[in-house]
């Protein structure tokens, strides 16, 4: 699991990156692509690696999720949203938060946008099988 945990934390980095670099693109015209993490996401991304043994456990114990990836997928939107909010919550209490979506629409204590979901849904799923080959 450490090994995956280390994969899991440079791909959520690598992941956030990305997608930070193409908002500044399409939202401020930046054409140099510049995209910002923070080393507080590394932890908070390697924490995926649960995702390996968690969907092991739930194929095991259900047909249904075995088969069905709007289920597990599901499930592991539901697990993010909390780890997002709950490690944003103590991150924020010691004044270290790196994100805060209090100006966006669908935010819930500015810690985490429902708007997500389906990054969340796609990420769950990709650690998924990135987790299964490792």
């Amino acid at each position: 699991m450490n090994n995956n945990f280390i994969k899991c934390g440079l791909a959520g980095w690598a992941a956030e990156l990305c997608y930070t670099s193409l908002v500044a693109h399409s939202d401020r015209q930046d054409k140099r692509l510049i995209g910002q993490t923070s080393l507080y996401m590394f932890p908070i991304y390697g924490m995926a690696a649960a995702i390996h043994p968690l969907h092991r456990a739930l194929s095991s114990r259900s047909r249904l999720m075995n088969k069905s990836a709007l289920c597990r997928g599901g499930v592991y939107t539901g697990l993010i949203f909390l780890t997002e909010y709950c490690s944003g919550w103590i991150l924020r209490k010691a004044g270290r938060c790196p994100w805060d979506y209090s100006r966006c629409r669908f935010n819930i204590n500015g810690l985490i946008r429902l708007d997500f979901a389906p990054l969340w849904f796609a990420l769950g799923l990709f650690y998924e099988k990135y987790t299964e080959r490792l």
